[in-house]
């Protein structure tokens, strides 16, 4: 009797790390690869950073889907969606297609969110999730002299800082007082802001956008306050949610992400989640330290060795070279409060409990040398 096939859905980080950890444990069971992208290979985090190396979509993917399927010992279909997932029958339907599956994991990943705009250019706000995403991007800044950047997140404050190194101004609009402010204290923030804005970044704090319309061949970007900026081009990177329509359609239990628990199983029997689209343990952490981590412990789930996730210490780094920031907020729950010192070149703040443990840290400009030595005093985050 025939072995029916390890499914998962999505060809990301997540889904192709998985598929590798996986391989190494099992080498013979089937393995299919569904994905709505065109299955090649690339580390997403180089989106926010490969101008200023000028390389092109093509020179950031490592591998087609082809060489990818070959490594992989898989069948990968690409550019097709997964349209139901049955967990009561074990099947999932691909373009009308019904696959029956051993075990299936969503690796979705997520989508940009968008804050609707007015104005008629509004459909020039462009975001960049993928490689076809910053194909066209590259493509609409190719002569521009200035962008526009809607959210002062992580994203959006690595793109300001990858347009600057390549010769590109840009002007960063928040609603926010200050960039990073779901990862950094205020001190630090404004600090990280102050270095940006000596070198040229605009920032345009406590403000968001009202509409975008067309200024001849440039744009038109007006703000809530009514003030005006004249631009080549939009860049929306307010940041991302979950794609759980499929997870929730099937009847999977859903809270911001996928609900899974440690061994990244969901709520339904053989199915499993885990990326940017998964919320584990009540943990939603969109980057590729836990994604390493979730992948090399469900694989041997999957290949029949039940494993805990465990999350050690994992500082975010965040890609602004001209003053680069690491920063590992304290867990869920846990109280205290900030310590900030300024140094020579740089800022250090500690975020301690009453009884004087280091919860977090965020490291600006020279303290960022400081990453491993106070990594080490940090608790797990799962342990």
């Amino acid at each position: 009797m025939a072995t029916d096939p390890l499914v998962i859905i999505g060809s990301g980080l997540a889904g192709y790390t998985l598929a590798r950890e996986w391989r190494k444990l099992d080498a013979t069971t089937p393995l299919l690869i569904v994905t709505r992208d065109d299955g090649r290979y690339y580390s997403k985090p180089m989106l926010s950073s490969a101008y200023t190396s000028s390389k092109p979509p093509d020179a950031i993917a490592l591998s087609d889907a082809a060489v990818m399927a070959s490594q992989l010992n898989a069948g990968i279909r690409t550019r097709v969606t997964a349209e139901e997932l049955d967990v009561a029958a074990g099947t999932v339907r691909v373009e009308g297609v019904v696959h029956a599956y051993s075990n299936v994991v969503l690796a979705v990943g997520a989508d940009p969110i968008y804050v609707p705009v007015g104005g008629d250019a509004a459909e020039r706000v462009m975001s960049v999730n993928d490689l076809a995403d910053y194909a066209n991007f590259r493509a609409a800044i190719a002569a521009a002299r200035h962008v526009t950047i809607i959210g002062a997140g992580l994203i959006g404050c690595e793109f300001a800082s990858d347009l600057l190194s390549g010769g590109i101004a840009s002007a960063v609009i928040d609603p926010a007082a200050f960039p990073l402010s779901r990862l950094l204290p205020a001190e630090a923030g404004e600090a990280l802001a102050d270095a940006y804005a000596g070198l040229g970044v605009d920032w345009r704090f406590g403000r968001t956008v009202a509409r975008v319309d067309h200024e001849g061949t440039r744009l038109r970007v007006t703000l809530s306050d009514g003030e005006a900026i004249v631009t080549d081009a939009v860049l929306s990177a307010i940041g991302l949610r979950p794609r759980t329509g499929l997870a929730r359609a099937a009847g999977l239990d859903v809270n911001h992400g996928i609900v899974v628990n440690r061994q990244l199983r969901t709520s339904g029997d053989r199915a499993y989640a885990l990326g940017d689209c998964a919320e584990v343990n009540g943990l939603a952490l969109p980057y590729v330290a836990p994604i390493m981590q979730a992948a090399r412990a469900l694989a041997p789930t999957l290949a029949g060795r039940p494993t805990d996730v465990a999350y050690p210490p994992m500082p975010v780094l965040v890609k602004t070279s001209r003053f680069p920031v690491v920063v590992a907020p304290p867990r869920p729950g846990v109280t205290g409060n900030w310590s900030i010192e300024r140094l020579d070149g740089g800022m250090r703040a500690l975020y301690r409990t009453e009884d004087d443990r280091i919860e977090g840290f965020a490291l600006l400009g020279s303290a960022t040398a400081e990453r491993q030595k106070l990594s080490r005093e940090l608790p797990a985050l799962l342990d």
